[in-house]
């Protein structure tokens, strides 16, 4: 596999790097590491301090990416670098279409006060944008944790598929757990229970109906799931939830302690790279660290 991690020579991009010395790579595999320096329009009359600008980052690119380097000292992949001068996000797009890599790999800058939550433009963008798939390190994940948890969320569809797919291409360990959740947008789910039990016992019925075949049908979608994953890692489990699918992939990535949720890219017509709402919320809200599978069909 061929990796794409981007830096900036921050704490979040470094926190990035660490992440990588948790995997299973192997001397096949590659990590390019890409320091992109921003290039910002100047008026013609300032022209020369944009130039002084220029050349103060063009000097200090080397020591950003040989921090990075030494941190993947650990990492048996071959590790290359590069920088290049434009803006980074188109950057780091385009590198990673020319290059053939394989998935692009972002720190996630955070805001101060709530660095674990919000994602820098950069980082946004390449997700939202990027038609590969993007992995985004959120703070938690930056150190070492005993083992890995992985929640991939899937509707069964190709897109979903795609993801899980990736997923177990992933240099991720052999004993990372994999929690398959499945969230049911019920058909029952605007009734009021409070007036279900005012109307009496058929609409209770009608609602235990609606929800077994709802069940059901998430059976169907997390069987195939849970048995292919189960060929990569052998602890794999299946489990359904009732409501919004971002909410309940949230909160059960809170509740388990997950170190990373797998969502697919459900493009946007005519936009195949875009993402979904519910991955958007996913990207913007999670406290743990997203795989962003745009192997889109």
């Amino acid at each position: 596999m061929k990796l794409l991690l981007t830096t900036d020579g921050s704490d979040y991009s470094e926190g990035a790097a660490r992440f990588l010395t948790r995997l299973a790579f192997s001397r096949d595999d590659e990590v390019a590491v890409l320091h992109v320096i921003s290039w910002v329009p100047f008026e013609d009359d300032v022209a020369s301090h944009y130039a002084s600008l220029m050349q103060i980052k063009q000097d200090i690119a080397p020591k950003i990416l040989n921090s990075t380097a030494d941190i993947l000292k650990p990492v048996p992949a071959k590790v290359s670098t590069q920088s290049m001068e434009g803006y980074p996000d188109k950057s780091i797009i385009e590198v990673a279409e020319t290059s053939g890599a394989d998935l692009i790999v972002m720190g996630a800058r955070g805001l101060k006060g709530i660095k674990q939550l919000i994602v820098g433009s950069v980082t946004r963008s390449v997700a939202i944008s990027s038609p590969k798939p993007v992995l985004v390190i959120k703070p938690p994940q930056f150190e070492a944790s005993a083992k890995m948890k992985i929640l991939f969320a899937t509707d069964g569809s190709d897109h979903a598929n795609a993801a899980g797919a990736f997923l177990a291409s992933m240099p991720f360990h052999r004993d990372s757990e994999v929690a398959v959740l499945n969230v049911v947008w019920s058909a029952v789910s605007d009734i009021p229970e409070r007036l279900t039990l005012e109307i009496g016992e058929k609409i209770k019925e009608d609602v235990a109906r609606a929800r077994s075949v709802e069940f059901k049908a998430s059976e169907k979608f997390l069987e195939p799931a849970v048995k292919y994953l189960k060929e990569r890692f052998p602890n794999v489990d299946g489990l359904t939830r009732v409501g919004d699918p971002a909410t309940e992939i949230l909160s059960l990535a809170e509740e388990s302690k997950t170190d990373i949720i797998v969502v697919g890219c459900r493009g946007l017509k005519g936009v195949k790279g875009m993402l979904g709402s519910v991955s958007r919320n996913i990207l913007m809200h999670s406290k743990c660290s997203l795989l962003i599978g745009k192997t889109c069909p």
